[in-house]
């Protein structure tokens, strides 16, 4: 494992990345309705990191063929955007952007709610978006980074949700993937230690029901192994003295 140690002028690049992905994924939220496809809102999405002089991560990616994954209702990770999949009122679509500026990448997600959905999918988004604060609350110099996964693990599973463990953060800086992995499950008081420079992403990815998912024939898109929802909140975060950054903020 090689972790890299960024320095106050990576961290303050690292910062305008994460911002122009902040900005596109906000974009992202304010432009979602009833009737448009997703293949329409990743080209907002596009056009937009296009705009700030950035390049979209994700586009060529492993041969990723979008600038957004986008992914809804049972869809947990890496939808594919299609000018046949309609977002439809009730709906829950999980957004995932990254945008590459100055040589270095920001990476975040978030789902949103489409109109009015129910009351069990708006406590999974509750839920999984609170994960991911007790989490980075937890990412404090000094402690390990089991600490930090341990976290989203109890919170979530103490409030009977499944936890996707196939798929997992990651560290960042001039790639998308770098080490450490930052699973959504961990033990307390092992792995490495925490220091400051670290950046990495923290990204729970609940389920409704079970741990289970599996891979749809397109290669891409991850769902859920019995059809229940699922949900998906990413911040990417730097580690230092005064405590964790948030550097996906506008």
């Amino acid at each position: 494992m090689s972790i890299t140690i960024k320095s106050k002028t990576d961290l303050a690049k690292m910062r305008e990345a994460g911002r122009i992905a902040a900005r596109a994924l906000e974009l992202a939220g304010k432009s979602i309705k009833p009737g448009m496809t997703t293949f329409q809102l990743d080209k907002i999405i596009h056009d937009f990191i296009v705009s700030c002089n950035a390049v979209p991560t994700f586009l060529g990616y492993g041969g990723f063929p979008a600038s957004a994954c986008i992914s809804i209702n049972e869809e947990v990770i890496h939808g594919i955007p299609s000018k046949k999949k309609i977002i439809r009122e009730g709906d829950i679509v999980s957004v995932d952007v990254g945008a590459t500026y100055d040589g270095f990448v920001g990476d975040n997600a978030k789902t949103f709610p489409v109109g009015k959905i129910s009351k069990e999918a708006q406590e999974l988004l509750d839920v999984t978006e609170a994960s991911l604060y007790k989490a980075i609350e937890a990412a404090q110099v000094g402690a390990r980074l089991g600490d930090v996964c341990h976290t989203v693990e109890a919170y979530c599973t103490e409030r009977g949700y499944g936890i996707v463990r196939q798929y997992c953060g990651h560290g960042i800086g001039h790639e998308m993937h770098e080490d450490p992995e930052v699973p959504n499950y961990g033990r307390p008081g092992h792995g490495i230690r925490l220091m400051p420079g670290m950046t990495f992403c923290i990204e729970p990815m609940i389920n409704q029901k079970g741990d289970g998912v599996r891979v749809l024939k397109d290669g891409w898109t991850v769902v859920t192994a019995n059809g229940s929802l699922s949900a998906h909140f990413e911040h990417q975060i730097a580690i230092t003295k005064d405590g964790p950054v948030i550097m996906t903020r506008i």
